[in-house]
């Protein structure tokens, strides 16, 4: 048996007492920094949730960009911090916006004199009260004063993480984003034309061309945003199939910068996911889960399924013209050619009636009604000569055979197909033309235009009526946060 001397008794109690020491202040010190990161977790959630909140109501306008400063303080009133004991002391200062995820960062009464384009909320909890950050420290003073208290702070970015625009883009027949086309019987029939489209005038988006007789039509690339130079392989028919399916991008915006682009658009390989919304998915890379047909997929042939005009068209879309050595049609941008028949028009009116110039406010945005239009009575002079008439049958007010849901002009998907509204409607950009040469280029987007699939396409052929112009931040994708 061994036996410790009271020398070596006191040793282990000395080593026993720095041992405790030790172990005591690692205790202190795990509680503190678990105090500092409980901390900041809690204002990490709500420089989240604030962020989240203003970045959804952000869409281009003074009135957006109020409505995210209001959600942002409602979110975080809606939380606590300190273990769930102290209300959040909110201070619209935390808040800022920008056009993108990296800046640069503009106040809330900056942003609110200059909302377009802003896409992107940023919360910075160091802008609010000094005592959500700090976190007094109970065992860390020991060692010095100075650690008697410790700061956190965190930000967070919200924004939108794709636009609803088809991976599809066309050239403006017109460079002039509003133009009056002087009918006959004008003022009273002068008709407002958006970048050289008619609304109500249906297209083959594959055959047209405002500076040659050549068509021109060009796949965007959906991965990389304006002003960054993309790649021709993010244009591969493999890669952008998904993309055609749900009719969106995977970047928040179209303007702001040149987009790559590439020529021509591969219909040959894309038309059977655009097609899925005519619930039809053979053939195609869509699930009617991701890419859902349209609530109304009736489709609009010229020769059987138009009976709102009174003259059986000639065809699909509006015919084709290369007057003036350019690619367009007999309706658009020309004033109506002599020998023109009402079967050159093509199927009129299937998803947006024309509208009358006086109804455009430079500067304004449409109203989310939309412009009053064109009763259906003036389509005597809005395309003479030979100009059709509408039957009874044509819907009364402002309707359009579109949007009906009964009758001859509607046809539901299939009963497991859960249908959504619109979803036939293409937003397509608009480029500023010609384009420079190359199977890859850049673009200036100018609009976006809203094109109503009136039948399925082709692997040729991509008809589709123009509805007007899509205002951009109205397409955002859901709102995601940004690292």
């Amino acid at each position: 048996m061994i036996r410790t001397g009271p020398r070596q008794q006191g040793v282990i109690a000395i080593v026993f007492a720095l041992m405790l020491a030790l172990l005591l202040g690692f205790i202190g010190l795990a509680l503190d920094l678990g105090r500092l990161y409980n901390r900041d977790f809690e204002l990490q959630a709500v420089a989240n949730v604030a962020a989240l909140a203003a970045a959804r109501q952000l869409n281009g306008t003074s009135a957006g960009v109020a409505s995210a400063i209001s959600q942002a303080a409602s979110a975080a009133a809606s939380l606590q911090y300190q273990y769930g004991q102290l209300a959040i002391s909110w201070d619209n200062a935390a808040l800022s916006f920008s056009s993108a995820s990296s800046g640069a960062w503009m106040d809330a009464a900056s942003a609110q004199s200059a909302p377009d384009g802003l896409l992107f909320a940023r919360v910075d909890t160091s802008k609010l009260a000094s005592s959500l950050g700090t976190v007094d420290l109970a065992f860390m003073q020991v060692l010095s004063a100075s650690l008697a208290s410790a700061s956190v702070s965190v930000k967070a970015v919200a924004g939108r993480s794709g636009i609803y625009v088809t991976p599809l883009a066309v050239c403006a027949l017109s460079n002039t984003l509003a133009t009056a086309r002087a009918n006959p019987g004008a003022p009273a029939n002068t008709e407002l034309v958006e970048y050289g489209f008619r609304r109500g005038v249906a297209y083959d988006l594959m055959q047209l061309n405002p500076g040659a007789t050549s068509a021109e039509n060009f796949v965007v690339d959906p991965f990389d945003p304006p002003g960054a130079a993309g790649a021709a392989g993010n244009m591969a028919a493999s890669l952008v199939g998904p993309f055609a399916c749900t009719g969106k991008l995977a970047i928040p915006r179209v303007t702001g910068g040149a987009i790559t682009v590439g020529r021509p658009f591969p219909l040959a390989s894309l038309f059977n996911q655009l097609n899925s919304r005519f619930d039809q998915y053979t053939g195609a890379q869509c699930s009617f889960a991701t890419a859902p047909p349209d609530s109304n997929i009736k489709s609009y042939v010229y020769s059987s399924a138009a009976p709102w005009m009174s003259a059986v068209p000639g065809g699909q879309g509006a015919q084709s013209s290369t007057s003036g050595g350019k690619l367009w049609t007999i309706a658009d941008p020309l004033p109506a050619l002599a020998g023109n028949t009402a079967a050159m028009y093509g199927p009129l009116w299937a998803y947006a009636r024309a509208v009358p110039y006086s109804s455009y406010v430079p500067g304004a945005s449409e109203p989310s009604a939309g412009y009053t239009p064109f009763n259906t009575s003036a389509w005597a002079t809005l395309y003479k000569p030979g100009a059709p008439t509408a039957t009874a049958s044509y819907p009364a007010g402002v309707s359009t055979p579109y949007k009906a849901g009964s009758g001859s002009n509607f046809l539901a998907p299939s009963s497991g197909h859960k249908g959504l509204a619109n979803r036939r409607v293409l937003n397509v950009a608009l480029l500023s033309c010609p384009v420079s040469a190359g199977a890859t280029a850049s673009a200036t987007v100018l609009g976006i235009g809203k094109f109503l699939m009136t039948v399925p396409a082709t692997a040729t052929s991509l008809v589709a009526e123009f509805g007007g112009l899509a205002q951009e931040q109205s397409l955002g994708d859901d709102v995601e946060l940004y690292p």
